[in-house]
């Protein structure tokens, strides 16, 4: 009984915590630093679970504004229910060479712990009076698994701009169950054609290089690690950005969690990744703004796209 007084307290705290504080939100528009993130401060349109910047089931879908060393880094609508994120959102400026030493991560708040950032799963574990961790997935879901499993970034590591935000996107509630040569094959090739493509077409009038990104999973229907967590059936990824020629870069890639043999994810339109998300989330989705045209892709000459995709195939 006392367990359950001590869960009720920490949670009413936890609702009284002014918005520009908690990063575990009703809405991401109550941060005013977790709009930015959005394209147009407009967050995507997933039926039966945001629509309008409002989630659907409050209890089981969490926006997060993932905040580390008292900044926010990226936004995270997660699924405490599949304990994976339904989408991660953030914006490319280039990024910093390097992978830092980092152990990985959880958001308190999900467990009721008040704690405005995230934190190791031992120090969560520790203030939740060693309960164990209920809405999110934990290192032990994917340690020795016999399934080639590894945690996926949504955000990867490899846009970050500077070394904190780096660490900050090695959080669980920001990685999928990712099939291993599927992880390092062709999401890795694509993750590196992407970049280069923002890195090439994506400068502002300032010349610094600003683009959106939104990269998502969509869960299977009862495929789950460690019998907890689920193993979605699709990744995705979609960008867009406005640049200093007056022109849209926008594009996407969609491919199956499971072994590729290091097949070349196809670039798409971003009209093409709605429809095909579409099927799965049965009604209309929106990635990004109406801004952002749905019917091209990013337009560079051909040498400079051959450069740049022979960059990035493993050798």
């Amino acid at each position: 009984m006392m367990g359950v007084l001590n869960h009720l307290s920490t949670l009413l705290l936890l609702s009284l915590l002014p918005p520009a504080l908690s990063h575990v939100v009703d809405k991401f528009s109550d941060v005013p630093q977790c709009k930015t993130f959005f394209l147009k401060e407009t967050t995507p349109n997933l039926p039966g679970i945001l629509v309008g910047g409002t989630v659907q089931n409050q209890n089981r879908y969490k926006p997060i504004c993932q905040l580390f060393n008292n900044t926010y880094r990226f936004a995270t609508l997660y699924d405490t229910t599949n304990r994976i994120p339904v989408f991660s959102a953030y914006t490319f400026s280039g990024k910093e060479v390097g992978r830092p030493s980092q152990s990985w991560m959880m958001e308190p708040q999900l467990e009721g712990v008040v704690e405005e950032e995230m934190k190791n799963q031992s120090v969560v574990k520790k203030r939740n009076n060693n309960e164990d961790i209920r809405f999110q997935a934990v290192n032990k879901d994917y340690d020795n698994n016999t399934l080639g499993l590894e945690k996926g970034h949504l955000f990867p590591c490899s846009y970050a701009p500077d070394n904190d935000t780096k660490k900050s996107t090695f959080t669980l509630t920001n990685a999928v169950p990712q099939e291993s040569s599927f992880n390092k094959g062709s999401w890795k090739t694509m993750e590196c054609r992407v970049r280069k493509a923002l890195e090439l077409n994506c400068k502002d009038n300032n010349n610094k290089i600003k683009a959106y990104v939104v990269t998502g999973a969509v869960p299977s229907s009862s495929n789950k690690l460690n019998n907890r967590v689920n193993i979605p059936d699709l990744l995705w990824t979609a960008y867009c950005c406005y640049n200093n020629t007056k022109n849209w870069t926008v594009g996407a890639y969609w491919g199956e969690n499971r072994n590729g043999n290091g097949n070349i994810l196809n670039l798409e339109t971003l009209g093409e990744l709605e429809a095909k998300l579409n099927q799965s989330y049965n009604g209309t989705v929106k990635v990004f703004h109406d801004n952002c045209p749905r019917n091209i892709t990013v337009r560079v000459n051909k040498r400079t796209r051959e450069e740049t995709e022979s960059e990035c195939v493993e050798k």
